[in-house]
């Protein structure tokens, strides 16, 4: 018999949601609203004056072969950090699962990378392929390979994407490995027992049995590399060369915080917010399909 918990009148659960319900207020719908607002105008960088040009800006915007560019960018950026990081991810939890000896070791050294903060992660990656003193450029140097992300675009965006997807490996780490564990013995043994190899048992068996983690993992992961990398590539590259790194968050930054447009940054992060809505959407509605619950 199912049972029912039951609130005699609306005060108690109104109150015991009303917590989130203001922080959600003034954390994220005060600021969009905020940022909805100033869209429709252009206000000078001291913030006396503001000029309604309406949609003036997202037109502005939608025009700029520049901005525009930063949308193949960054459909390129969080697309690549996606996939490198959960499939490391992947192939060391299922590592990590079949390991029997100092198992707890190994998790601990896998997890440690999640507590740098990507700030941090991008000052370490730009001192290791630093032009000058950099321990790995040198060492590529040694092979006949003159590194220089400075002024190479593929080598910039190979970085960033390197130092975005190596922190985020251990959060995928630890989803992957608890629905490792989750899964039942029993099946994989009597797959083991009909003559099915590793590969086969994995690919029948244990990553449908993944997919509604993976699933999971995507949807984080994708919004990760849409707003949280912004510290990595502004450590490592501050968007260049020529804009190559530079992603639709670290645009709403330069040219809100540096170039001083405020009207066009709040238009950028209206857009910003718009895409990855839309993105979210199309995986719930499309890719969920295929998520064995």
């Amino acid at each position: 018999m199912e049972k029912r918990v039951t609130f005699k009148g609306i005060w108690l659960p109104f109150v015991l949601v009303m917590p989130q319900i203001v922080i959600t207020a003034v954390f994220f719908f005060y600021p969009a609203g905020q940022a909805i607002w100033q869209s429709l105008f252009i206000p000078d960088p001291f913030g006396l004056s503001m000029q309604y040009v309406g949609l003036g800006n997202f037109t502005f915007l939608l025009g700029d072969p520049f901005y525009r560019a930063s949308f193949v960018t960054t459909a390129v950026f969080s697309t690549l950090v996606t996939l490198v990081s959960m499939g490391v991810a992947l192939y060391l939890a299922v590592l990590a699962d079949r390991l029997i000896k100092s198992s707890g070791t190994y998790r601990t050294l896998l997890i440690w990378p999640y507590a740098v903060a990507p700030a941090v992660a991008g000052v370490l990656w730009l001192f290791m392929f630093n032009t000058r003193v950099g321990v790995v450029a040198w060492y590529l140097g040694q092979l006949g390979y003159d590194w220089n992300h400075v002024l190479n675009d593929g080598e910039a965006m190979g970085l960033v994407v390197v130092a975005s997807a190596w922190g985020r490996i251990s959060y995928n780490f630890l989803f992957f490995l608890a629905g490792l564990q989750a899964i039942p013995r029993s099946l994989i043994e009597s797959a083991a027992i009909e003559g099915a190899r590793f590969w086969t048992r994995f690919r029948t068996i244990v990553f449908p049995l993944l997919s509604p983690m993976t699933f999971f993992l995507l949807v984080v992961n994708v919004v990760y590399a849409f707003f949280e990398t912004f510290g990595v590539i502004h450590t490592i590259t501050s968007g260049g060369p020529q804009q190559a790194t530079t992603i639709l968050v670290y645009k709403v930054f330069s040219d809100g915080f540096v170039g001083q447009d405020l009207g066009s940054s709040a238009a950028q992060s209206v857009i910003l917010l718009f895409v990855v809505s839309i993105l979210t959407i199309i995986q719930f509605k499309y890719i969920e399909r295929r998520v064995h619950y």
